[in-house]
This record gives structure tokens, sequence and C-alpha cells, in this order.
């Protein structure tokens, strides 16, 4: 008997959770039937919690009948998730943007000018408070320039991915037809 029904990854390919989860759902489902006893339903249940193959799985389901056409087995995101990624991508779109801007005004920021420096001491002198004089600036703002910078790109990275989740998670336009078969090859 074709045990194709079951849709648990072939061979010996490793199974995931759900699998196992979908296993004891069936068996539970053969239990309330009567098609297996309460010490069968709880040995199969303990195999399919330990199975690590769909040989396994396959295994203890395979004198059951399939109940109903299993669920497919796919990744797309649902339409909430792609709401979600969206955002998520405009977010971190305009996050990236202000990143990158303080990257730049960092690189280009020359510093206080030596009158805006004087300026400075002088009114905190009217103040009463005292300032040390000012050194000039000692050179370019490394870690000021290059964290917002590696931010930045990182954030990019993230909204380049999350475009290309969304544009492969696309939903077919409604009214598609599904492709016509190729011609029968007689019997």
């Amino acid at each position: 008997m074709d045990r194709a029904g079951w849709s648990y990854p072939p061979g010996d390919v490793r199974v995931s959770d759900a699998d196992r989860d979908r296993a004891l759902s069936e068996l539970s489902e053969a239990f309330q039937a009567g098609r297996i006893t309460p010490d069968e339903f709880e040995q199969r249940s303990g195999q399919a919690l330990t199975a690590r193959t769909g040989n396994e799985l396959t295994a203890l389901l395979a004198d059951l009948p399939v109940q109903h056409a299993p669920a497919p087995r796919t990744s797309a995101p649902t339409s909430h998730q792609r709401v979600v990624a969206t955002r998520v991508a405009v977010a971190a779109s305009i996050a990236a943007v202000c990143f990158a801007a303080a990257a730049a005004t960092a690189a280009l920021d020359p510093g206080p000018s030596l009158a805006q420096q004087e300026f400075m001491r002088r009114m905190a002198a009217q103040e009463g408070l005292p300032v040390p004089p000012l050194a000039p600036r000692p050179g370019f703002d490394w870690p000021g320039t290059l964290t917002p910078a590696v931010i930045a790109a990182l954030l990019a990275v993230l909204v380049a991915v999350l475009l290309v989740v969304l544009r492969r998670a696309r939903p077919a336009p409604t009214g598609a037809s599904p492709p016509a078969a190729g011609p029968r090859a007689p019997k």
C-alpha cells in the first residue's frame, strides 16, 4: 500500500516536532475510532515521540488508513506574517536611513571651530563656570562614524532579506488557473 499520503519526510530524512505531532494526532484518531487498543496507542505514541526519520513514523502508521489529506508542507508566510514582515521592513528602512545620516554627519563634522570654542568659554565664564581650554579636534571620529554606518548596513541587509521573503511569499493572482497537464501516454 502506498503510504505517501502521510507526507512525512521520505526515507531516512529527519522529522520535525510538527511531524511527530501529526503522527500523534493520527494515532489519537485511530485510537478514538477503535482501530488500535489503548496499549497499542501508548506504545506507538512513545515510539512517535522518539522517532527520528520519516521511515520510523510511516512504519508506526503503516497498518492504519489515511484519514484525511495531510496539510501541505509549506513554509510560506501567512497574511499576518507578511503584514508584520512588511512593517518590520519599513521600520528597518527608516532606521537604516537615520543611522546612515548619523554616520555621514559624524564623518563630515569638523567639530567646533576656534571661534565657537572661545564663545563657549566666554559664556561659561560669565556664568562663573570654570572651563578648561578645549583642544582642537584630534582627528577623524572613527567610532562615531563606523558604529552607525555598520548598524545602517545591517539594517539594509535585513530589509533586503525581508523583501526577498515577501516577494517569494506573494500569493498567486486570483483567477490564475493551474498549469495544463501535458499529453497523456497511452496505457
